[in-house]
C-alpha cells in the first residue's frame, strides 16, 4: 500500500502523523511525504530554510519514509499563488504515487497555509480520476490546531485513533532531529507537548499512545 502525507511545512508531518508514518513503514507499506511550501527571502533566511529541509529529510528517513517531495510554493504567501497551480502541483504528486491512504491537515487550523493546502488537496483528491484514494484522514498539528476562533468549522473532532504505542518513541526521536523547530515545554512545539497529546489521545481509547484523525472520506 502507498501512503501519502501532505504537509504545508516541514515538521507538520511529524507533529501530526509521525507515529503513524513509522507504523506504516514498519508494516511494509511505502510512505511518501509531500512538503508543499518553502520559505523564501526576505521572510525566511536561506540558511534557515536549508537547515529545516535537511532536518526534514533526516527525520522522514528515520521514520522510514520512502520519498520526501518538496513542491516549493512560497510559505505564508500561498494566497498569492494561482489556485490552479497549487491544485495541479498536488494532483501531480497523487497521480504519480497513487496512494490508497492520504493524510491532510485539519482545515480549521489557524495558519492560512494549512487551510489553503487542504482546499487544494481536496480538489486533487476528487474521486473522479482513474485512481481513487480509498481513505483520507485529517490530522491535528500542535501550535496550529485549536488556536483559531472556536466554532463548529474550526474544532478538531477526532473519529479515528491510531495506536502508536510501539512508535511513539520514534516519533519523539524524529522530532528531536528538528532542532530548528523545537522549543521548551510548555510551548506547543515541544517534546513534552507532543508526548502529552499522544498519551491523552491514547488514554481516550485505553491505549498507551495514539494519534487522532478525523475521517474525511472512505471508499469501501
Amino acid at each position: 500500500m502507498n501512503v501519502l502525507v501532505i504537509a504545508p511545512h516541514p515538521d507538520d508531518e511529524i507533529l501530526g502523523t509521525g507515529g503513524t508514518i513509522a507504523k506504516r513503514a514498519a508494516q511494509g507499506h511505502d510512505v511518501y511525504v509531500c512538503i508543499v511550501t518553502k520559505g523564501c527571502e526576505p521572510l525566511f533566511h536561506e540558511k534557515y530554510v536549508e537547515k529545516g529541509r535537511s532536518e526534514c529529510r533526516k527525520a522522514d528517513e528515520y521514520l522510514g519514509v520512502k520519498e520526501t517531495i518538496f513542491l516549493d510554493f512560497p510559505a505564508v504567501m500561498l494566497e498569492e499563488v494561482p489556485r490552479y497551480e497549487l491544485n495541479d502541483g498536488i494532483l501531480g504528486v497523487i497521480q504519480r504515487i497513487k496512494p490508497e491512504e492520504v493524510y491532510v491537515p485539519h482545515r480549521g487550523d489557524m495558519q492560512i497555509d494549512h487551510k489553503i493546502v487542504v482546499d487544494a488537496a481536496m480538489v486533487a483528491l476528487r474521486p473522479k480520476y482513474s485512481h481513487k484514494v480509498k481513505r483520507i484522514y485529517a490530522y491535528e498539528t500542535l501550535s496550529e490546531t485549536g488556536w483559531d476562533i472556536p466554532n463548529v468549522m474550526n474544532e478538531f473532532i477526532p473519529t479515528v485513533y491510531e495506536d502508536i504505542s510501539d512508535t511513539i518513541n520514534k516519533k519523539i526521536e524524529a522530532m528531536n532531529i528538528f532542532q530548528s523547530q523545537l522549543a521548551s515545554f510548555p510551548n506547543a512545539r515541544s517534546i513534552g507537548a507532543i508526548e502529552a497529546l499522544a498519551r491523552f489521545r491514547g488514554s481516550t481509547v485505553t491505549l498507551e499512545a495514539a494519534e487522532a484523525f478525523g475521517i474525511v472520506r472512505e471508499i469501501k
